[in-house]
Order: C-alpha cells, then structure tokens, then sequence
C-alpha cells in the first residue's frame, strides 16, 4: 500500500513539478520532444495549479503528480474527466504512487460531479495499461498508428472508467 499524501497542488509547486516532468520524460509515453533549456514553467494558462494532483511521500517530497482536466468546454461533455498527465519520480516507483494517485483522480472526479474517467496512453505502454486495467480502465478505442514516434508508427489507446458504479 501506497504511504504517499495526495493534495491539491499549489503555484509553489511549480519548480519541483517541472523537474519531476523533466526526470520522467520517456519515449514510452511522451508524444512531445524531450524538454530543453531554457525550460519555461511547469504552470502556464494551459496547466493550471487546480488541474493538478499531488503526491507525497516521507519528507513531504513529491513523488508525483496527475492531471485532472475536462476534455473539452462543451456543456454536453461536462460529466467527463480525462487524466492528462500522471508522472511519478523513479526513487518513487514501486511504492503505490501511481495507484494513489488513480483513486484520488477518481475521487476528484467524481467531486466534481463527473460521471466518467478517462485516459488516453499508447498502446505500446504496457506497464501504464496494466495499471490502469487493475484499476478497473477498460480500452473504449484505439486509434491505429496516430502518433509516428522516432519514425515508429504507435497506437493511441482510449481507456476510461465509470464513476457511477
């Protein structure tokens, strides 16, 4: 069981957030380049300090964060989240904190009144859809070859969730 403290993150997160993501970037799940210097901020108009779950561990150092957003601004979409980001450091790996992170995801949610959880990973992620598997995320669709990656075509997967069961 996971010994990490989830909370909302704070705008003073936003360096150690931008190290975490930097520390985490791999070719396994990242779609975008690798970040380079000079690095802009972790929190912009785009990835506010609200989207963001936080976790914690021993010394209150973050091992980790979610993002939580609404997938598009329509009133007839409302009832859904989607998770649009989850990294957690590698000293971190091993101790629950993605699981943690998932549930309090949810529970944010469903908070919010959101009905559904979704998530997009690529299909060649297999570590991240086991997690998600377990953690009750079924595969709702794949979109064949959408991301060319070092010239390698991959699968994106949409999994989701119900908030309602």
């Amino acid at each position: 069981m996971s010994d990490a403290q989830i909370r909302p993150a704070v705008p003073s997160d936003d360096g150690s957030l931008g190290e975490l993501d930097r520390a985490t970037w791999s070719s396994l799940h990242a779609v975008s380049p690798r970040p380079e210097p000079p690095y802009g901020p972790f929190f912009d108009a785009r990835h506010r300090p609200e989207e963001f779950l936080v976790a914690e561990v021993d010394d209150e150092r973050i091992a980790g964060y979610i993002r939580v957003v609404r997938p598009t601004p329509l009133a007839s979409n409302a009832h859904v989240r989607q998770i649009q980001g989850l990294a957690v450091h590698e000293w971190a790996r091993g101790r629950g904190v993605a699981r943690a992170l998932l549930r309090a995801a949810a529970l944010h949610a469903r908070n919010q009144g959101a009905r559904r959880l979704t998530l997009r990973v690529l299909g060649h992620n297999a570590p991240a859809r086991t997690l998600y598997e377990k953690e009750g995320y079924v595969v709702e669709g794949v979109l064949p070859g959408e991301f060319c990656l070092d010239g390698v075509y991959v699968d994106d997967v949409l999994m989701g969730i119900s908030l309602t069961d």
